[in-house]
């Protein structure tokens, strides 16, 4: 049995495909982030095409943001999106070699409340949320008024940034 925090949270989770059929992947992981146990699938931006970040000589990317209340512990939370990513065909190489290349499915956990939490494997807020346009334009799509915990507001982050590539898709 899993422990829950004394009160459900909100939670923001990045979402990115660029194998198969990404904005298709997207959408199902919507799906999926609605079924998870105790927690409720709030808002979802819209679908954005970027262009690959880190490793470019690759597919542009389907990106979007959820955000979602949970009851669930922030280490189950990831352990369920890990699962979700499996699911969907995702492969983690264990030295962490395919960091920034092409993936069926990425489940990113941005943000667990307003906590800070620096363990193996979990960190949060995501350590590069405020210096990724193609995470911040969907976040503050959904949720204009997010604070990044020890950096600020998000929108402040992503004016400060260009969005040039960033293509918002229906």
């Amino acid at each position: 049995m899993v422990a829950a925090p004394a009160r459900p949270c909100i939670c923001f989770i990045g979402l990115g495909a660029n194998l198969g059929d990404p904005a298709g992947r997207v959408r199902a992981a919507f799906a999926s982030l609605q079924a998870l146990p105790a927690s409720q699938l709030l808002k979802t931006s819209r679908l954005y095409r970027t262009p690959a970040w880190g490793v470019t000589a690759q597919p542009d990317f389907i990106n979007a943001v959820a955000m979602i209340q949970t009851a669930l512990p922030a280490p189950a939370l990831l352990e369920a999106l890990l699962d979700i990513e499996r699911l969907a065909g995702r492969d983690r190489r264990s030295d962490g070699s395919d960091r920034w290349g092409p993936r069926t499915l990425d489940l990113d956990l941005l943000l667990y409340g307003d906590a800070v939490i620096d363990q193996p494997g979990l960190r949060v807020p995501h350590p590069h949320l405020h210096e990724r346009a193609f995470v911040l334009l969907p976040l503050v799509e959904i949720a204009p008024d997010t604070h990044i915990p020890g950096v600020g507001p998000a929108c402040r982050s992503l004016a400060a940034m260009a969005t040039d590539g960033i293509q918002a898709l229906g």
